[in-house]
């Protein structure tokens, strides 16, 4: 037998080994999917994250990662999480809102006014949110906040009327964006998320709505000329996992993985709402005029906040739950003036 040949083998065997080695350290793969794109702040920490439970658990626990919308939208990722083809996602509240229909409330319009507001209410209400994620088969690895959310348009709306006049794409499904938009008098375009940037190119829409980081990451902005310099909301989001899933885990590598959940889902909403005020900034940069509206429009808002989230009692939560969510916000709101 040659040298050459020997080591051949030699290599070869040694390559089997890693593998197998490999193989059997890592006893639980979580496969996760998300519609952010590979590279953004998003799956970035997502990949931090993985990187910590892989570590402390000593390689026996880690994720598989699908960007970039690959295993489709949220309901396709619903579907096969449902099925075991999947695990893990990370959601906006579309996804949320299949999951555990209360969440919603959150994301209803000109609800939460500030980053303290929003940290307020995911603290107070965090229990009962989760109990209602695990009635619906999944379980919290942290909030994720998408951030706050604004109509971006060809056309200016410098008054409450201009934004009845848009062709506003609304996320096909989406009750709580379709609610908001008719409490406004306007009726949407429903349309699937991969089908917007198309659909601005072809002229079938002409306004969206989405963060200020989003509408960069996705090059969105490229077909829009104005912002409204008012948030329409604050889009929550979570990492959620298959209770089915978890439940095949041990309790050491469950603990592993909420604990670090917690802690890089913190890391992330924080990174997210820097990004988004930069995002801001970029966009002047780039050609987008803002827009801002003057105080008898945004108590327009306010009122057709409170006729959408209304108009939700019965569909997607109770309206004792809904007047608890209000006060809070509220409470907190005159408290913080009072400072």
């Amino acid at each position: 037998m040659t040298k050459r040949f020997m080591k051949i083998i030699f290599f070869t065997q040694l390559f089997v080994a890693v593998v197998l080695s490999t193989a059997l350290s890592q006893q639980y793969t979580i496969k996760f999917a998300s519609i952010a794109p590979d590279g953004s702040t998003w799956m970035n920490v997502m990949k931090e994250y993985d990187a910590a439970i892989r570590k402390e658990s000593d390689g026996r626990l880690g994720f598989r990662m699908y960007p970039s919308g690959v295993q489709g939208d949220e309901k396709t990722v619903i579907r096969k999480i449902g099925v075991g083809q999947l695990h893990a996602a990370g959601f906006t509240g579309v996804g949320l809102g299949e999951i555990a229909p209360k969440e919603r409330i959150l994301d209803t319009p000109f609800l939460i006014r500030s980053s303290e507001e929003a940290d307020n209410l995911y603290q107070v209400f965090d229990q009962e949110l989760q109990q209602a994620f695990v009635a619906g088969g999944y379980v919290l690895l942290g909030w994720s906040e998408v951030g706050f959310v604004y109509v971006f348009s060809n056309s200016p709306i410098k008054k409450a009327d201009d934004i009845k006049q848009l062709k506003m794409w609304v996320w096909d499904g989406d009750p709580v964006a379709e609610t908001a938009f008719r409490a406004l008098d306007i009726k949407p375009i429903p349309l699937s998320f991969d089908n917007v940037r198309t659909s601005l190119q072809t002229g079938l829409v002409n306004a969206f709505y989405t963060t200020p980081y989003a509408a960069i990451a996705l090059q969105w902005y490229t077909q829009a000329k104005f912002m409204a310099d008012y948030p329409l909301t604050c889009s929550s989001g979570a990492v959620l996992l298959s209770k089915k899933y978890y439940d095949t885990m041990p309790k050491d590598l469950q603990e592993i993985l909420i604990r670090n959940g917690r802690i890089y889902m913190k890391k992330l909403t924080e990174a997210g709402r820097l990004d988004n005020k930069n995002s801001l900034t970029e966009l002047k940069k780039r050609g987008i005029t803002f827009t801002e509206a003057n105080d008898k429009e945004v108590q327009e808002y306010m009122a057709a906040g409170l006729r959408a989230r209304r108009m939700l009692v019965g569909k997607m939560y109770d309206e004792d739950f809904m007047n608890r969510v209000e006060k809070v916000a509220e409470d907190f709101r005159k408290s913080t003036k009072k400072k």
